[in-house]
Parts: structure tokens; sequence; C-alpha cells
């Protein structure tokens, strides 16, 4: 595995141990955006790694899994799509409170479990 790929694993592994830990803490919007920011960089270093080319500076995890010409079982595709449809709220939400109230522990429980599903995914096509 190239050093640029692993650094890559590296980050996205620490941004998923962030996530769950701001879980624990109830901090659910931003766990869903560390959960994103977790896929968006393994994605990264798949695409480094299936290209050998700098990824681009995106947030789209449909645009970084459509280069890599890895394709997802349809349950992971259908995650993809609703964690990329949750960046921008999440990043930059325009009613907070409605964020908080969407993100309850249940669904947020349920982003980190098919979060950890695709980051083992991406590892598989490595």
């Amino acid at each position: 595995m190239n050093k640029h790929t692993e650094n890559w694993l590296i980050q996205a592994s620490y941004d998923f141990d962030t996530a769950r830990a701001l879980r624990q803490s109830g901090r659910n919007v931003y766990t869903v955006h560390m959960c994103h920011l977790a896929i968006e960089k393994a994605l990264k270093g798949l695409l480094f790694e299936v290209t050998a080319e700098v990824p681009p500076k995106t947030h789209s995890l449909v645009l970084l899994v459509n280069k890599s010409g890895k394709k997802p079982d349809e349950k992971i595709g259908k995650f993809l799509l609703q964690l990329n449809d949750a960046s921008v709220s999440t990043r930059y939400p325009e009613d907070f409170s409605q964020l908080l109230a969407t993100y309850t522990d249940l669904l947020t429980d349920s982003i980190i479990i098919q979060t950890e599903e695709v980051l083992k995914w991406i590892k598989k096509q490595l």
C-alpha cells in the first residue's frame, strides 16, 4: 500500500474515532459530520491507490466513489447518497434546532454502524 494511501486511511480512522467520541458526548450533528469526513478520507485513499493521482478537493462521496471505479452494493450506495446529502446541512445548518431534532440518538447510532460498514468495504477494495 502506498504511503499516501496509508496516510488517508490513518486520518479516516482518526476521524471515525472522533465521531464515536462525539456520539458518546451526545454531539450527534458533529458525529454525522465526522462520519462523512472519515468516509471521504478513506475514499480519497482508495482513489489514490487506484489512480496514483492526488484526489480532487471535494467533499462529494458520490464523486469520489465514482472516480475510483469501484461499485458498492445497493445498501452502501444508498447510505453514501444519504450521508452526502447530510454533508452541507451538518456543516452549515440553516436551522440548527431542526438539525438537532433530526439526528436522534437512534439515527446517529445507525449512521455510526453504517459508516463502519462502508469503511470496511473501502479497505476490502484496496
